[in-house]
């Protein structure tokens, strides 16, 4: 396999692009990767050899780089990562969901679970939480939405979306290897769906 750190400007030795930058790492071999994070945002690092099955099987995960100085961001209370992923169940085996090669997915997930399973995220009226959309899936545009208010656009691919650009939203489109940073406000007591709206 190797390791691509998605987004991030490095050098080329490092990008992770197996049989490109560097030949595949084979099993019970390593490599290191070494270089200087010089960008902060939300971003994610995922296997770059037979992506479309290993990334699927879950070699992929977040890399959330805090900034060195503080940012012109609004203040919020709680933070969460949501990773979006999706897979083919068929005759009760599961499979990497690959439309190339007729593997259309009928299972979505969320941090690797699927609802009911999702995680539930407590919040108080008036609290504000950012979550960070971080699509690992290699296939479907994921609508997300968040009922119960619109959210506020901060970040799109570990970029800050400046003041006077930001707007509020009730649902982002997230393509695959895109991140959103969102944040939303509890506005009214109750328990709220947070989904994608093709699902």
């Amino acid at each position: 396999t190797s390791v691509h750190w998605h987004g991030l400007i490095l050098p080329n030795a490092m990008d992770g692009a197996a049989d490109v930058t560097q030949d595949p790492i084979q099993p019970n071999q390593s490599f290191t990767y070494e270089f200087i994070a010089g960008q902060s945002g939300t971003y994610f690092y995922h296997t770059h050899d037979h992506p479309d099955r290993q990334q699927a099987l879950g070699l992929y995960g977040a890399l959330i780089i805090d900034p060195a100085a503080p940012q012109d961001i609004p203040a919020y209370d709680l933070e969460y990562t949501i990773q979006l992923q999706e897979w083919l169940e068929r005759e009760g085996y599961t499979f990497p969901a690959m439309l190339m090669e007729g593997g259309l997915p009928n299972y979505f997930t969320i941090n690797g679970k699927s609802y009911p399973t999702t995680d539930t995220i407590n919040m108080k009226v008036g609290q504000k939480i950012r979550i960070r959309f971080i699509a690992t899936n290699n296939n479907f545009v994921h609508p997300m939405h968040i009922h119960g208010g619109p959210f506020l656009i901060v970040a799109t691919d570990g970029n800050l979306v400046p003041p006077t650009a930001r707007i509020e939203q009730d649902t982002v489109n997230v393509g695959p290897g895109q991140r959103y940073d969102v944040i939303w406000t509890a506005r009214e007591p109750g328990k709220w769906l947070l989904h994608c709206h093709l699902l």
